[in-house]
């Protein structure tokens, strides 16, 4: 038996065993249409609908008796020969398997009434032999559907529990020998009181003049039997300290294995989705899922589900030619769609490829400056992975036109955040007429990580090891400068360096040092040397989401918990190169040492939000002209992160900005108990009287409009508000 299913009631039995009978027939379905003529295919559609016929009718749900028996004639009929089964036929047939769907997940059959009749009067099969024709009606997508089960229930194989069992009984008498073990202390303990009386009676005897070699030679014996005892009790803690490790090391591992699925559970939901689209925009597709038996997190899996399928949409409609355009440009006129999944370097890589058109890199290019994401010379300079990342922005799209489909700028930014969100990676590589690929880097479990951990500022933190490319420890005079920057020489590479507290807005620490431990990490071709405080070493720590109320915290991932139960945060690589480089742009990276005027900048530092680039340009440059520091934020949301996990001079901010406004970011700062002392400037092209009363009243302590920008006035409002003499 798989589970305890005694609490469900038949309703749910009976949505349990429609989901997994559900899958068969959809799978069946797809492969008889691919072309096999295996006799097992149609016998496994035969036996899926007869069980759900049997199933239907103890429940009295008889719509779905109704379709499960029309289901099953027809597969009959196919068996015996007589009839043929013609793709517009499974067309229909594929319906029918999304009405048992839907009916098992409803508890309102009746509102289904005319889909059930539409389809119980649908076509018939073709008296002729088994074979199949490609038919022109499109089919509805399949109805919205988890591959795995909404709820937080799992089937668990006889195996997999028997496997726990067996080490949980162990565990038991593991348990049962910690008893003895104790008896055996406390065993250990009656001795030295014995011997601590006995070392008494000794001293007294030999302060009364007595003869206490005796005594003594007594005392000896007893304190050798107390060795032994001693020695015996270790030697007995120690096995079962490693017998207790191996034993609890084996117990979360099956345990975590009852959370494992494998990859193939997806594979009927993203065969269906990709046929349908196919069919829908005229495609001939050839469809492989490689990798099916790669086991993934029951979780993991729920929150790639959605990411997968957008690639699969992207690429069938933008990368997948029609078979006229792919016969044109000497390809097969059948594409080929890979889905691989695989386990590598502790991670799990799922990559999704395509033979189609691939993108076109100039195209890209012109639609990049076109759209004001940057200038004709930048992009002129742009490699090809640095133009693709520009497909991730939200909004962007390659399509002219909008479609049902796609043209929205909706999807690549989509599968990144999802990513994202499940602490991994997205990244894309294509060639013009060749194809395309995304490669996804996730980890294999959501809730145990190997990582390495560290101190910063006197606080632990943990990085994915995978995500390291090297740890080391150098001399002091070792790091050089150039331009303001430091760096080591690592091999033949310079690297540059940044305090790590500094990024995470930690105290900096200025105090000479002997020894610098920096931890190694790529971004975009670039090595990143990271300064901590001291490494803790690697292990696997199991991992706590944050609570939601934080939202989200910049540069930390989540929280984690180290073998022995001590919390630290888990830093998001991702975000936290992001912040270096933001860094980086706004000036100098702070590295280990920092004169007098560098710390006096630190406590000077200001905060720019503004989503235009050229505006927070114009003002970092003016800013850094006047010897401040600065850190940039790219809208509301970003500048409220930055405020309120940072320490800043004061904050710069524009009004209408995406996903946080300046007037709403100014009552945060203004409403926060630790921030309401600094000062902010609004500085808008809203020019209004009535626009600068709203911003004044959510608290700003200064209005300036863009239209009337200038340099003087803008040095000396920021001047102003901190309280210092203005520039002459």
């Amino acid at each position: 038996m798989n589970r305890d299913l005694s609490h469900f009631s038949l309703a749910e039995l009976f949505q349990t065993e429609c989901e997994t009978q559900c899958r068969v027939l959809s799978d069946s379905l797809l492969t008889l249409e691919q072309g096999s003529h295996d006799p097992a295919i149609l016998e496994a559609l035969m036996r899926a609908a007869h069980s759900l016929k049997g199933a239907a009718r103890i429940i009295n749900l008889e719509p779905a008796v109704q379709i499960a028996h029309a289901l099953e004639e027809i597969f009959v009929s196919a068996q015996q020969g007589t009839t043929s089964l013609e793709s517009h036929q499974i067309d229909h047939l594929l319906k029918g398997v999304d009405l048992l769907t839907r009916l098992s997940a409803t508890d309102d059959a009746a509102s289904l009434h005319a889909d059930v009749l539409a389809f119980l009067d649908g076509p018939h099969p073709t008296p002729t032999h088994n074979s199949l024709t490609t038919g022109e009606e499109p089919t509805q997508s399949p109805p919205t559907e988890k591959s795995v089960d909404e709820s937080r229930s799992l089937r668990v194989t006889a195996e997999s529990l028997d496997l726990l069992l067996g080490s949980a009984s162990e565990s038991l008498v593991a348990w049962r020998r910690i008893r003895n073990f104790a008896k055996q202390l406390w065993r250990l303990h009656g001795h030295q009181r014995k011997t601590a009386t006995h070392l008494e009676s000794t001293i007294a005897c030999a302060a009364n003049g007595e003869n206490p070699a005796i005594s003594l030679r007594h005392l000896q014996s007893m304190i050798e039997t107390g060795d032994r005892l001693v020695l015996a009790d270790l030697d007995e803690f120690e096995r079962f300290e490693r017998n207790a490790s191996l034993l609890s090391q084996r117990l979360y591992g099956e345990a975590l294995s009852c959370r494992m699925l494998p990859f193939g559970t997806m594979a009927p939901l993203l065969r269906r989705a990709a046929r349908d689209l196919a069919r829908r925009l005229g495609r001939d597709i050839s469809f492989e899922i490689r990798g099916d038996a790669v086991d993934v997190d029951r979780d993991l899996l729920e929150k790639i589900e959605s990411p997968l399928l957008h690639l699969l949409r992207n690429a069938i409609d933008h990368g997948i030619e029609s078979p006229a355009d792919r016969i044109a440009a000497n390809k097969p006129g059948t594409g080929h769609i890979i889905i691989e999944a695989s386990h590598r370097a502790g991670f799990l890589i799922i990559r999704v490829s395509d033979d189609g058109r691939g993108v076109d890199h100039e195209k890209l290019r012109s639609l990049v400056v076109s759209r004001g994401f940057t200038d004709a010379l930048t992009a002129a300079q742009l490699g090809h992975a640095e133009l693709l990342e520009f497909l991730f922005l939200p909004g962007f799209s390659l399509r002219s036109e909008v479609t049902e489909i796609s043209g929205r700028g909706v999807g690549l930014d989509v599968v990144q955040a999802a990513v994202r969100e499940a602490r991994g990676t997205v990244r894309m590589s294509s060639a013009s007429d060749t194809g395309t690929a995304f490669d996804l880097q996730l980890p294999i479990s959501l809730s145990v990580m190997k990582a390495l951990v560290f101190e910063i500022a006197d606080e632990p933190y943990a990085i994915p090891l995978a995500r390291v490319e090297r740890v080391l420890s150098v001399q002091a005079s070792d790091i050089e400068s150039l331009e303001g920057v430091q760096y080591v020489t690592v091999g033949s590479s310079r690297v540059g360096i940044v305090d790590g507290a500094a990024v995470l807005g930690r105290p900096l620490q200025h105090a000479a040092r002997e020894h610098v431990n920096l931890i190694l990490l790529a971004s975009s071709g670039d090595l990143f040397g990271v300064v901590v405080s001291r490494f803790l070493g690697e292990g696997e720590i199991v991992v706590q989401a944050l609570d939601k109320r934080l939202g989200r915290v910049r540069d930390i991932a989540a929280a984690a918990l180290t073998e022995n139960g001590s919390p630290l945060l888990l830093i998001d690589v991702e975000d936290f190169l992001l912040s270096v480089r933001r860094m980086a742009a706004a000036g100098p990276l702070h590295g280990i040492t920092a004169s007098s005027s560098e710390l006096d900048k630190a406590t000077r530092q200001i905060l720019v939000v503004d989503d235009s680039l050229t505006v927070r340009e114009l003002e970092r440059k003016l800013l850094t002209s006047l010897g401040y520091a600065v850190e940039i934020a790219v809208d509301g949301m970003d500048g409220w992160n930055a405020a309120r996990t940072g320490r800043f001079a004061a904050v710069i901010t524009d009004v209408d900005m995406p996903r946080m406004d300046g007037i709403e970011l100014t009552r945060l700062i203004k409403n926060d108990a630790r921030l309401r002392e600094t000062p902010v400037i609004i500085v808008s092209y809203k020019d209004r009287e009535e626009d600068r009363l709203r911003g004044l009243d959510a608290g700003a302590d200064y209005y300036l409009t863009k239209g009337s920008f200038q340099d003087a006035s803008f040095a000396r409002a920021v001047a102003e508000v901190l309280g210092q003499d203005p520039p002459s």
